[in-house]
Order: C-alpha cells, then sequence, then structure tokens
C-alpha cells in the first residue's frame, strides 16, 4: 500500500467542529507540514476551536469564503498548496428545509470553485472531499447490511442532495481531468466544540439549563454515532493511504434510537427521562436509518476507539467546562430551528410558525406524539390496512404507492425482522389486518455478495422471515411473502425451450448461490404455516427504466449477456394483483411471473426497437459468464397457470412487456 506525504495543506471549514478536530491534530502531530486553514467564520464556526493550533509555526489561518475564485486561486498559488481537505459545507438538516439555496451555493458552487482552481493551478496532489451518509438515503429498518461505497446515492432532502450534487461535481473533475480525488461518507459525529444546533450537544446544553429535551416525531430513528478524535484519525490515514478516485465511508456498526440518546444524557444528568423528554413535530422527512459499511477503511488500519459511554462523558464534561463557548445559543436549542441567511445581515434563528403544533394526548409533556395521516378520513372506514416491510426496496417503496393509488391505509413497519419484540410492537401499533414482506437480502451490488455473508444472509432471509410469519400466525393474519423462483434451473424433466415449467409443488433443485439455497430453504418451511402466501417473483421488470434493480437496465448495461430463455415478473402487472390476493384471503405457493418465457436477446431487440435504434449488444456462453461471476445464476421456466386460473386477464410475459414497459417509454 504505497503511502502519500503531503507538504502543504488547504483545509476548508477548519474554524468549524469536524474539521477544527482535523487541523489540530495534523498540526500536533506533523510539524513538516504546513497547514493552511480557511473559514469564512458562519455561525457555526468559531476561531476558539483552533486555539490549540495558534502558535504554532506550521498554521496558518485566512478569513475567506471558498466560493471566491480569486482568493482559492491566489492561496493555492502563494502557499503552494499540493493537498486540499474539503471540510466546508452547509450541514444542518433542520435548516435546509427553510433556506435550501444557501446549501447549494456552499455546498455545490463552493466546491465546484475549488475544483476549478485545482484544474487551473495543476499543482494538486490530493483533493479529499468530505461528504456525508445522508446521500445514501434512508436504509432499510431490517437491512443487516449497511452501504457500501459503490452503493446508489438516493438523498431525501437539500441537504444531502447538496451533497450528492457536490460529489458528482468531484467524480466527474477527477475522470475528465485527472484530479486527484478521494471522497470520504461519515456517520454523525459528536464531540466537543460542536455547534448546539446538533442532536448531543443541544441536549447537553438544555439539560444544563434544566430543561426538556425536544424529539421530533416518536424517537425511533436510528442513527450512527462516532466520536471526534476517532474521526479526526480517520482523515488522517485517508490522507495518508487513502487510493485515488476511491470513496471511503468512516462509519460504525453501533447504532442508537435518538430516544435512547436523550435516555443516556438524562441518565448522565441524573435527570427523569418520562418527565424530561418531550416529543414534537417531526421533520418533513427524517430518514428512519443510516446504516454504513466500513470495512474498507479499516482495511487501511482505521478503527474506532472510543466507546459511547466514554466519549458522551467527555463531551458532557466539556459543555460543562465551556457553557458559554458560544455565546447566546437561545435559538438553536428551539425544537425546530431555522437559519435566515440574508446578504449584509447577521445570520439569526426563528422559531417555527407557532400555529404549526402538534396534537398531544393530555396534557404530561412525555406523551407521545399523535400523527395526523393523510389516511385519517379513510382509515375509519376502510377494512383493510396494510404492514409494509422493505420501505427502501424497490417492491416495497412501489407497495406503498399501490396503497396510496388505491386509497389503502398502510404503515411501513419500524421493526427489524429478526427482533421478534420490535414486530410485536408493530402489530400492536398498526393492527393490520395484512402483512406485506418485501424485505431480505439479495446481496450488494448482487447475490455474489451472500457467499462472502452467510450469517447475515440467513439472518435476514431465513430468521427473519420465519419470526415475522410466525408473529403474524399468533395473530391471525395473513402475510404475502415476495419469494424468488431463482430456486430452480432446467434440467432434464424440464428442459430447456421445451415449455414445461417448474409448479408450486416441484421441490428446488438450484443450489447454485448462497442466495439461492437461503430463499429455498425458508420456503420449504413456510409450507408449514397456514397463513402465508408465498409469491415466487423472477427477474422483476418494471417500467421505470432508470431504477438500477430493474432487470432490463441491467442487462442494457452490461457489456455482454448470455442468451436463455426465463420467466419474469412485471411489476406493473403483478403487484396490483398481489394486492388482490391479499384481499381474496388467499394462501399457499405461487409462481409470480408472466406465463410464457423470454430471452435476453428478445429483450434486448425489444429495447433496441422501442427504445435505441442504434442499440448495440453481444453474448457469451454460461462458461464465459461463470468466469466473471462468484455464484452460478439460476434460469428457468416456472409453470404460471396456477397464477392464470386465478386471474385470467394476466397477460405472457412478452404481452406484458410490450404493454407495461416499452409502449409507455417508446421514443419517437
Amino acid at each position: 500500500m504505497a503511502s502519500y506525504t503531503p507538504k502543504n495543506i488547504l483545509i476548508t471549514g477548519a474554524a468549524g467542529f469536524i474539521a477544527s478536530h482535523v487541523a489540530n491534530r495534523l498540526v500536533r502531530s506533523y510539524p513538516d507540514y504546513k497547514i493552511v486553514v480557511l473559514d469564512k467564520l458562519d455561525y457555526c464556526s468559531n476561531l476558539k476551536n483552533l486555539q490549540p493550533s495558534k502558535s504554532s509555526p506550521n498554521f496558518k489561518f485566512v478569513k475567506g469564503d471558498i466560493g471566491s475564485a480569486d482568493l482559492v486561486n491566489y492561496l493555492l498559488i502563494t502557499e503552494c498548496i499540493d493537498t486540499i481537505m474539503h471540510f466546508a459545507a452547509q450541514t444542518h438538516v433542520d435548516n435546509s428545509f427553510g433556506n435550501s439555496f444557501e446549501f447549494t451555493k456552499n455546498n455545490i458552487y463552493g466546491t465546484h470553485v475549488l475544483l476549478e482552481a485545482c484544474k487551473v493551478t495543476g499543482q494538486i496532489r490530493r483533493f479529499i472531499h468530505v461528504s456525508t451518509d445522508e446521500v445514501y438515503g434512508e436504509t432499510e429498518e431490517d437491512a443487516v447490511v449497511g452501504n457500501h461505497e459503490a452503493s446508489q446515492l438516493l438523498p431525501t432532502n437539500p441537504y444531502s442532495a447538496t451533497k450528492a450534487g457536490a460529489e458528482m461535481l468531484v467524480m466527474a473533475y477527477g475522470r475528465s481531468y485527472e484530479l486527484p480525488v478521494i471522497t470520504t461518507r461519515g456517520n454523525n459525529v459528536y464531540g466537543p466544540n460542536q455547534f448546539p444546533e446538533k442532536l448531543i450537544p443541544k441536549f447537553i446544553l438544555l439539560a444544563m439549563q434544566g430543561k426538556n429535551l425536544p424529539i421530533h416525531g416518536d424517537g425511533s430513528n436510528v442513527r450512527s454515532y462516532i466520536y471526534c478524535e476517532d474521526v479526526a484519525e480517520a482523515f488522517e490515514v485517508v490522507l495518508h493511504k487513502g487510493e485515488v478516485g476511491h470513496v471511503y465511508n468512516i462509519g460504525t456498526k453501533k447504532e442508537r434510537r435518538v430516544i435512547d440518546v436523550a435516555k443516556d444524557i438524562c441518565k448522565l444528568f441524573s435527570k427523569d427521562p418520562e418527565a424530561s423528554i418531550k416529543f414534537v413535530e417531526n421533520r418533513p422527512f427524517n430518514d428512519q436509518r443510516y446504516f454504513l459499511e466500513d470495512q474498507k477503511l479499516k482495511g487501511l488500519g482505521w478503527s474506532e476507539r472510543t466507546t459511547w459511554e466514554e466519549g458522551l462523558k467527555k463531551t458532557m464534561d466539556w459543555y460543562i467546562k465551556n457553557p458559554n463557548w458560544w455565546g447566546d445559543v437561545t435559538g438553536a436549542l428551539l425544537p425546530h430551528p431555522r437559519m435566515l441567511m440574508m446578504a449584509g445581515e447577521l445570520e439569526r434563528y426563528v422559531e417555527a410558525s407557532k400555529d404549526d403544533k402538534p396534537a398531544s394526548l393530555g396534557t404530561n409533556n412525555t406523551k407521545m406524539l399523535v400523527p395526523s395521516s393523510k389516511n385519517s378520513s379513510s382509515q375509519s372506514k376502510h377494512p383493510l390496512k396494510f404492514l409494509l416491510y422493505g420501505r427502501t426496496g424497490w417492491i416495497g417503496g412501489l407497495l406503498g404507492k399501490l396503497c396510496e393509488k388505491q386509497g389503502i391505509p398502510y404503515e411501513y413497519g419500524r421493526g427489524r425482522l429478526e427482533d421478534r419484540s420490535s414486530l410485536l410492537a408493530d402489530i400492536q401499533n398498526v393492527k393490520p389486518t395484512h402483512v406485506f414482506n418485501a424485505a431480505g437480502v439479495t446481496g450488494r451490488p448482487n447475490v455474489d455478495w451472500c457467499e462472502s455473508h452467510k450469517t447475515e444472509t440467513i439472518r435476514a432471509n431465513v430468521a427473519g422471515t420465519l419470526t415475522l410469519a410466525d408473529v403474524c400466525r399468533e395473530h391471525g393474519i395473513l402475510m404475502i411473502n415476495y419469494a424468488t423462483g431463482c430456486i430452480f434451473e432446467y434440467n432434464a424433466t424440464h428442459p430447456e425451450g421445451s415449455g414445461v415449467g417448474f409448479k408450486e409443488e416441484d421441490k428446488p433443485n438450484f443450489i447454485g448461490s448462497f442466495y439461492s439455497k437461503t430463499k429455498a430453504m425458508v420456503e420449504e418451511l413456510l409450507r408449514e404455516y397456514d397463513n402465508v402466501c408465498t409469491l415466487r417473483v423472477r427477474m422483476p421488470i418494471s417500467s421505470d427504466l432508470n431504477n438500477p434493480r430493474n432487470f432490463i437496465t441491467k442487462i442494457s448495461r452490461y457489456n455482454k449477456v448470455v442468451n436463455i430463455p426465463n420467466s419474469m415478473t412485471i411489476l406493473d402487472e403483478l403487484l396490483p394483483i398481489s394486492i388482490e390476493m391479499a384481499k381474496r384471503n388467499l394462501k399457499g405457493i405461487y409462481n409470480f411471473t408472466n406465463p410464457g418465457v423470454v430471452s435476453h436477446n428478445e429483450i434486448l431487440q425489444m429495447y433496441k426497437d422501442y427504445i435505441d435504434p442504434k442499440f448495440k449488444w453481444s453474448n457469451f456462453t454460461l462458461e464465459e459468464q461463470a468466469k466473471v461471476i462468484v455464484a452460478p445464476r439460476s434460469n428457468n421456466e416456472m409453470d404460471a397457470s396456477k397464477l392464470k386460473k386465478e386471474f385470467p386477464e394476466l397477460l405472457s410475459i412478452k404481452e406484458s412487456l410490450i404493454k407495461y414497459v416499452f409502449e409507455p417509454n417508446k421514443k419517437t
């Protein structure tokens, strides 16, 4: 592993929280490095954060804005900068809902100015761009695998959207101009010096003042917290050992609900959580969970050192010793602060509309929030109430949209499938008539992942699914379980091209991948549950040709494809049928595919005819495919006559492809 040694480092946003800890660490540990820090001293920056470095000969502070191209170019040239660590950004999610343009200006435009200066000067040997775990969007609540560095970016708020946009610029400059870029994406950081708009310092200061701790929503949102000194060390490792062009997650597997963070702080201050915690209105959109895979950075030698208890105690002690570090922060301690950033004016906080208050049960501040539901008017009349699992998954997300379209009341489950107590809580809170399970592990980015993560795959696909089925049976609830048909392969009695498909009563015969093994295993066990309807989905396709999980999207982006006929599932036609199956209380196993088969080449020919006349592709054999994948893939035909008998209007696979996928996307 090659090691990089910088000479002159520019750290942007260095008077802020994380960057100040990084700057102080580098100044202290590497006296031969010149550290130039640039900060415009915004509301969440403080020169006092850099006091440990102030008298060091290798430290220099410059007040200025990264949006000033002249200043940035001047600094790069006059200070002979060879390394940039870019921390400067607007980061508070609440503020982004109130003034998103300021986030675009700072986070995207500011980054663009820096990149352009790097291109023009041509002297930068490392550009480390600091991003956030929020660019991945919400992690499934039952996911046992965190987002890894190649995961899709799906930001859900203006803040994370601007950070994702900045990342795209960084990546583009890396590819187009060969800038030596590295990107980091980190979990929540806490510790001394943090501006108290963030959860932990806000709660500590409120507890110090004897005030209630306001929690958005019901406090079930899960976050991962890393102590600031551990994060500073992570950046030290990335600086010296990170590979150009790579992304590194800075994360921890130790997750905590917001309500538990509040309780831990109450405990430190010997306060009664029941009397000290106040539930307030939630954000416009509050991601339930962020979860990172952190093995890549650990491979460079970094590891988390500070325990939660130790870090929280250090943080509390610091704020007790420095209660006035940030001056008057009354506005920041409001439940819903908003920054008004106007040219020429001081930033100030204003409280959200006082007329927009949540209803609560009783007068006790510790009572739970009573959310107003968009389905509330129909819930009292509607005979159905669905509980859905797999909220951030493809099928789970589509199910929610279908329920909205059909006016069916629904809620997404909060519990993890392997946690029986949390599933019981979901059942008791939601009181569903039906449960839909679209959660599980398929592997990231594909099923090959399961080969090296077998226990995680078992936990989600077998233990979790069985636990949910058992809880549902205990309460007399039908569970619609989206399974897979990738548990069969062509054989002597079901040869390719024969038109003889595998039926529901056939035993699985494909054991080529561990993913398929777990799916076959759990399907066999679910046969013993009389409250389960198992739907065998295969190679799912939808009309959304931009979705990376869409089978057509996948193969249209491959360099080469195998050409084998397979049964497939057109979600636009079949997902509404699954809801109808729940209404009919159907049970047992169904091959959940359109009748017939279609080959890869036939699909790509349709793609060429309807979407892109210039599209080209090439084939390779199963033997050639085996050289580039870890686990073999399932190829089969499934007999859909049982489903067709129940739903005679069901179209064949080729008819459905044309009607639901290619005709709506046809390019004229």
